[in-house]
């Protein structure tokens, strides 16, 4: 059973009571990230989540990792580009643990000068490691073309040169704007009872204040054409993207058909092309990343050099025909069932029913049920898919951008 209640400070308590498990998941969700950032302070947001793990007024960073290592729990947190997380798994008879720190490093953190200091040092380690990570920087290669000019194009670590620049009070300034009762939801599924957390939490939050910044951020336009970050190495990494539909648009669901049929498995038209076939890749697949307002349709290859131009044709034959023709009944039998599979297995995690009941509240304002999201799927007819992939494959309207040894020309 799922139940939600709204604190008079706002912070919004979601949370489901599953009987047959013995843990609780956890979580503080921020609407804010590196979207809410600028081209001056980009990388606020992820530093703040490193410093709120660094020492409050009553535990020291060592304590922090003790309180949650004791009770055989989990503690982490994760930053995106629309909110940042901060959660705990632990076993349902710890709840007052998890509740109790999460209270204190959101309320008591101490943003020390000298921690900050050395935790800049850290990040920027971070940064030059994913840099080093060619399969992973692409992607942030590829959102700085494709959103360029718009804060969705901004790295969610920032820039070596932004991180090196910020400093105790622009951190400060932008957590009390931001982390505040109207910007939180806590979420929480397991062996609960929704009254007792709503007791706990706000015993522990009553302190912080409603007042939030309310921002005003234009929607995202999306730039075609061409990028290459040329760097020596093994392979070419390669990402082709189009827009896709929003994190709220009701296209969703065919677009979550057309990337399981295009690449998101190993039975996928592009799987199945260019490794299986051709050989040109061992790794190769489609994603959707999505957000409020807008999303991201790629498509993902790392190959040689002297086979690139093969495999961007391969990608933009298969591109053309998911627009031109109908898939079939088959394919689309084992699209539906390969994507309710995966939701419902997915919904056996603590961690998942968390961050879905997270972000059900964050961008719906209720809860989607699991009945609703499988016949939504079935509802999908082929014809949707289609008219969605000449919408969003259309001529001219392709981002392409590459890391690797290879020349521009190349990806035309």
């Amino acid at each position: 059973m799922v139940s939600r209640t709204v604190l008079d400070n706002g912070i919004r308590i979601v949370s489901e009571e599953i009987d047959h498990v013995r843990s609780i998941s956890i979580g503080i969700w921020v609407e804010s990230g590196s979207r809410h950032e600028n081209s001056v302070n980009n990388g606020t947001a992820h530093f703040i989540e490193h410093m709120l793990f660094k020492g409050t007024k009553t535990r020291s960073a060592f304590e922090i990792a003790s309180a949650i290592d004791s009770v055989g729990g989990i503690m982490n947190a994760a930053t995106g580009k629309e909110s940042t997380s901060f959660y705990i798994k632990i076993p349902d008879y710890h709840i007052e643990t998890a509740i109790d720190l999460l209270a204190d490093i959101f309320i008591s953190s101490r943003f020390d000068e000298d921690d900050i200091n050395k935790e800049r040092s850290v990040v920027l380690q971070e940064i030059k490691m994913a840099e080093d990570e060619p399969g992973d920087y692409i992607y942030d290669f590829f959102e700085g073309l494709f959103w360029k000019e718009h804060p969705l194009g901004l790295h969610v670590l920032g820039s070596k040169e932004r991180v090196a620049s910020l400093h105790r009070n622009g951190l400060l300034g932008f957590f009390r704007d931001r982390y505040r009762g109207k910007n939180l939801v806590i979420a929480a599924a397991g062996n609960l009872k929704h009254g007792h957390i709503v007791e706990l939490i706000e015993k522990s939050f009553r302190s912080l204040s409603d007042l939030a910044v309310v921002d005003h951020i234009l929607a995202p336009e999306a730039k075609a054409g061409t990028a290459l970050f040329y760097k020596e190495l093994e392979q070419v990494h390669l990402i082709v993207g189009a827009t896709a539909p929003s994190a709220i648009d009701r296209g969703r669901y065919a677009a979550f058909l057309l990337n399981a049929v295009l690449g998101g498995s190993m039975s996928s038209r592009l799987f199945q092309e260019i490794r299986e076939k051709r050989g040109l890749a061992y790794e190769v697949g489609s994603y959707l990343t999505s957000y409020r307002d807008a999303g991201v349709f790629g498509v993902y290859v790392a190959t040689e050099a002297a086979t690139l131009k093969e495999t961007l044709g391969v990608i933009k034959e298969e591109l053309a025909r998911c627009a031109a023709e109908l898939i079939s009944e088959k394919e689309l039998k084992s699209a539906k069932e390969l994507l309710k599979g995966n939701y419902l297995l997915g919904m056996e995690s603590t961690d998942n029913r968390m961050a879905g009941l997270a972000r059900n509240e964050i961008y719906f304002g209720r809860q989607i049920t699991p009945e609703e999201v499988v016949s939504r799927i079935d509802a999908v007819q082929k014809e949707e898919i289609r008219s969605l992939a000449e919408r969003i494959f259309r001529p001219g309207a392709l981002a392409v951008a590459a890391l690797g040894p290879v020349a521009e020309e190349e990806l035309h």
